[in-house]
């Protein structure tokens, strides 16, 4: 479809924050114009033209970690430290589950993320070709991240063959190497997936150093950290990055550093599961990216890219004791420009001509964004998902005011999330 937004304000991040009033045009898949306002566009042939009104285009928020298929533990798996909530609510839940209800509860997720201007997601999750299903036939992008571990039965021989498939398998659907965690895949595997990462010269990425248990766990194994360790076994000589990196030594972040690699915070969930708070501002020091991910939705528990923003910036600011830490326009480069890069999605990462149109508008006539002294900073710190207008994905509007265009019903979405939450919880 061709498709022309007009009367609007426009944030291409493409450099910063900057706000221009002007147009953006799609053709198909991609954006075809992004500037002034034009004195003839009747000429061209629209599908379809959208008085923004003055309300803000911006790229769609990229979440650089998650479980969507966890929807089914949302608020049944509360309350517990990191360690018994894994261990005695979600792997033995999670041990029921089979690949249609994976399905499902996918979809469930992209319904969650749309209303959030989230326009791709970083998925680590079981049954692959399930959750590209559940993508493909809403019209969502999603990168698939290996989840393996060495009690799941898969091998990397598995990782391999997944890594060869997904990749080019459809356009909203790609595939990165990666395992579950240091402290749950033995040092052979470990290993096996380095080599793997050097034959394809390909970044790897994994759940690093959310606890401190975990961290202490590891040095007793190894004598090492989880981020020093993996790095001697030669696993990011291709870059990649990790998830949570909340208790990260100075030797560690060196680590991210040398090597490029991208920390993946996610700070709703380490409140939540009183993980802790990541060291973002030193990170930016050192010049480390840093990307925004919700997590999963049973340790958030919501797939929320504004209440992460703000958390990422209020906690950096309370770690600190600094009011001047981590400010917006970082903070928003963080869950769009550093996600995309992150995601190996470097078509999506800002708006311009030729980039894929994976866009969202934001909704200014509200109270929250309202007086207009600085639209970014009201999007970080008084933004919400109500302020979420519409979200286009690859060209096509998925949501807008309020309703979904994913060809099916939202209601039989969350008829099959509760049918399938009833039977794993008999």
């Amino acid at each position: 479809m061709k498709i022309r937004f007009y009367n609007a304000r426009i944030m291409t991040m493409d450099g910063g924050c900057d706000v221009k009033e002007g147009e953006v045009w799609t053709d198909g898949e991609r954006i075809s114009y992004v500037g002034p306002a034009k004195e003839s566009p009747s000429e061209q042939s629209w599908d379809r033209q959208i008085d923004a009104a003055g309300n803000l285009i911006m790229p769609g928020f990229k979440d650089a970690h998650t479980h969507s298929g966890m929807t089914f533990l949302r608020s049944s798996a509360d309350d517990l430290p990191l360690e018994e909530w894994l261990n005695k609510q979600v792997f033995p839940l999670e041990a029921k589950l089979c690949g249609e209800d994976v399905y499902h509860l996918s979809k469930l997720a992209v319904l969650e993320y749309l209303t959030s201007g989230i326009t791709s997601n970083y998925d680590m999750y079981f049954f692959p070709d399930q959750i590209a299903r559940a993508s493909i036939e809403t019209g969502f992008r999603t990168v698939l991240c290996c989840p393996i571990t060495s009690f799941s039965g898969e091998t990397a021989k598995t990782v391999e063959e997944n890594y060869l498939k997904y990749n080019g398998y459809h356009e909203l659907i790609s595939y990165t190497l990666g395992f579950h965690a240091e402290y749950t895949v033995e040092t052979p595997l470990l290993e096996e997936i380095a080599k793997l990462s050097q034959k394809y010269r390909a970044p790897v990425f994994n759940h690093n150093s959310e606890t401190v248990d975990s961290v202490e766990q590891c040095i007793k194994r190894s004598g090492m950290t989880p981020t020093v360790f993996l790095n001697s076994l030669g696993m990011f000589e291709y870059g990649g990055g990790g998830y949570h990196c909340v208790h990260m030594t100075e030797e560690d972040l060196a680590v991210f550093a040398q090597k490029g690699l991208t920390a993946v915070t996610n700070p709703g969930s380490n409140v939540k599961l009183a993980s802790g708070i990541a060291p973002i501002k030193r990170m930016q020091e050192l010049n480390i990216p840093v990307a925004i991910g919700t997590d999963g939705p049973a340790s958030n528990n919501c797939l929320d890219m504004f209440r992460e923003m703000f958390l990422v910036t209020g906690l950096a600011k309370i770690r600190e004791n600094d009011a001047s830490a981590v400010e917006a326009g970082s903070v928003l480069t963080m869950a769009t420009v550093n996600g995309a890069k992150a995601m190996g999605l470097d078509d999506c990462d800002v708006l311009a001509p030729g980039k894929l149109a994976d866009l969202i508008m934001v909704d200014l006539h509200q109270p929250n964004m309202q007086p207009l002294n600085n639209i970014a900073k009201n999007l970080v710190y008084s933004g919400s998902k109500s302020n979420v207008k519409l979200t286009m994905i690859n060209g096509e509007i998925l949501y807008e005011d309020g309703k979904f265009f994913v060809g099916e019903d939202p209601e039989t979405i969350y008829a099959q999330a509760n049918k399938i939450v009833e039977k794993l919880m008999k």
